[in-house]
């Protein structure tokens, strides 16, 4: 028997029809603020671009400058870089500079972490 209830949630207060109240209060309560959520989804929204991702699997391999990416992508310099900064504002990919040239890897393991657990469950599909 569905009953109706409030939810208030961040100043919103919401009428809905629902099974399990205590459940949908319990959930509603459990979530991560809105500004986190912006923030995971922006990451993965910068993941799920195929270019990008390439450039990640690089990067994931070790330091490779935007010219060696470049040649492996077929994408212009020009293109990478654009595609490297969005990365870094994400702070998914850090850079080095060794004189003239800019190397990027991963920020950190938690990024290999999202893509290896992204290429398990693609394979177990």
């Amino acid at each position: 028997m569905s009953k109706t209830t409030t939810i208030l949630r961040e100043g919103e207060s919401c009428e809905v029809k629902c099974i399990n109240p205590s459940k949908v209060r319990s959930l509603a309560r459990s979530l991560p603020s809105s500004g986190a959520i912006e923030r995971i989804s922006s990451v993965f929204m910068i993941m799920s671009d195929p270019s990008r991702l390439k450039i990640l699997c690089c990067v994931a391999r070790g330091d490779v400058c935007v010219c060696d990416l470049s040649a492996v992508l077929g994408m212009n310099v020009s293109a990478v870089s654009h595609q490297l900064r969005l990365l870094r504002t994400l702070n998914l990919v850090k850079s080095r500079r060794d004189g003239r040239i800019v190397y990027y890897s991963l920020s950190d393991d938690r990024v290999s972490d999202l893509m290896r657990m992204g290429l398990e469950h693609e394979r177990e599909s």
